[in-house]
């Protein structure tokens, strides 16, 4: 008797920590998408012309090193709010250069907004309800967006449209995929930092929704 209610005390113990990172995860993630969006906007008002690939990379892989680093201390939400302020800001000038490039711009950045939104509040609602575990997916994700970032590096340095295109196809797969991985381990313990699942879910969030932005224009864009 004793033992099942040990047993029992762990287990609505574990259950309380779960829904504190699940809470947590998703207030910090609210928080950055609108800081991202905040900065996007300062980006856009500026006419700020998009920034060298290089320069965009290093701060990306510089900052989410630093949030690692410090994902324990007070100092990572500090780096969480950088990284995601600075992946916002570049996003800005993409978004304006699709809205000039085609008629329908405007309606398509707000049809990949939308998509993006509904396809992470269904996948993330899935994993939670369902409680699958989705850690096996992992190995194949990680070597997926391997492949799929060496691509686009050569889609863009050699001029390769329809590669592009497959790479954008590839990523929106990877990246519905990492939502659910990364909504599991919430669940399942295998991630018990919120700020990484934080940042976890915002590139996704991010890279969807350029992999969609990308896609719409492609074959729904008016000349």
């Amino acid at each position: 008797m004793a033992e099942h209610m040990r047993t029992a005390s762990i287990a609505h113990a574990q259950t309380l920590e779960t829904n504190k990172l699940i809470r947590n995860t998703y207030t910090l993630l609210s928080l950055t998408l609108l800081f991202s969006a905040l900065m996007a906007g300062v980006a856009m008002a500026t006419n700020t012309p998009p920034l060298n690939p290089f320069l965009v990379l290093g701060g990306y892989f510089g900052l989410l090193f630093l949030t690692s680093a410090l994902r324990n201390s007070a100092w990572g939400l500090a780096a969480v709010f950088a990284l995601t302020g600075f992946m916002g800001f570049t996003l800005g000038p993409i978004i304006s250069f699709y809205v000039m490039a085609v008629g329908n711009g405007s309606q398509l950045v707000m049809m990949a907004l939308g998509a993006t939104g509904a396809i992470f509040l269904g996948l993330s609602g899935y994993a939670l309800t369902s409680r699958k575990d989705f850690s096996f997916m992992g190995g194949f994700l990680f070597a997926g967006i391997l492949v799929a970032f060496l691509a686009g590096l050569g889609a863009m340095f050699f001029s390769m449209p329809g590669l592009s295109l497959a790479v954008s196809a590839m990523f929106v797969l990877l990246m519905c995929g990492l939502i659910l991985y990364q909504t599991s381990n919430m669940v399942h313990g295998g991630e018990t930092n919120y700020i990484m699942a934080t940042i976890t879910l915002y590139v996704s969030i991010y890279n969807l929704f350029l992999s969609l932005l990308q896609l719409l224009m492609a074959f729904f864009g008016e000349e």
